[in-house]
């Protein structure tokens, strides 16, 4: 079944949203309920790998559940989704994404509007978040090749896994890097950190893009296979 543009673009705002809503509202119940910063993050993971494989699963087939403008710009890239309706993916992610920040903060009685003040920088945090994107389009890419039916817990158990195995916790998405600029919460960053950390995620991103693309194309095609092909 094909849904037009306006279904998949609320698709894709409606899973960012719910998406966001997870990572802050996961984030600020974690920090209530323990002082341990390793049990908070603990907390955070959990729920933000189960959503995905949820989001994933429900929206996945109306809009393609990129709910990520590093993962638009692959497919875009890959000719496999238009470049006007990219562009629009993008817009709704990011709009999704700050949407859901703010009901995470009506949720717990929180100001709505808050600006971060959590420094998340340093060449560290931003090898960690090329390294969690390079994954997570990896991850999928290979997937949708070799076991597209899985695609939703792949990635909810790979960023599940990222939260823990990267400085950063893998924050792999620049529609969430903005959205989690206007919270000052647990999950939050640095509004003049983001741009670095978009970069990092777009880079990651396109690395592997080409890496994939490489590993998946098959060269040593046998020549009478192609001479027989053609002649059909």
């Amino acid at each position: 079944m094909t849904f037009d543009l306006k279904r998949r673009l609320a698709a894709e705002v409606l899973g960012t949203a719910i998406l966001v809503a997870t990572v802050v509202g996961s984030g600020i119940m974690a920090d209530h309920l323990s002082d341990d910063v390793a049990v908070s993050l603990l907390g955070n993971t959990i729920p933000t790998g189960a959503i995905l494989v949820v989001l994933i699963s429900i929206l996945g087939p109306i809009s393609g559940a990129h709910f990520n403008p590093a993962v638009t710009m692959v497919f875009a890239a890959r000719r496999q989704i238009e470049p006007s309706a990219a562009a629009f993916f993008v817009a709704a992610q990011v709009a999704g994404g700050v949407v859901g920040t703010v009901i995470a903060h009506a949720m717990f009685d929180l100001p709505l509007f808050q600006v971060s003040e959590t420094i998340r920088t340093g060449t560290g945090q931003w090898i960690a978040e090329a390294v969690a994107t390079f994954g997570l389009v990896l991850t999928i890419l290979t997937g949708l090749r070799f076991r597209s039916d899985a695609i939703p817990w792949l990635v909810g158990l790979y960023i599940t896994a990222a939260y823990w195995f990267t400085a950063s916790t893998s924050f792999a998405n620049p529609a969430v890097a903005i959205a989690r600029a206007f919270s000052n919460t647990f999950a939050g960053i640095r509004p003049t950190d983001v741009p670095a950390f978009i970069v990092a995620e777009v880079l990651g991103a396109l690395v592997a893009m080409a890496i994939v693309g490489w590993m998946l194309t098959d060269r040593n095609i046998p020549t009478s296979a192609i001479i027989a092909e053609g002649a059909e």
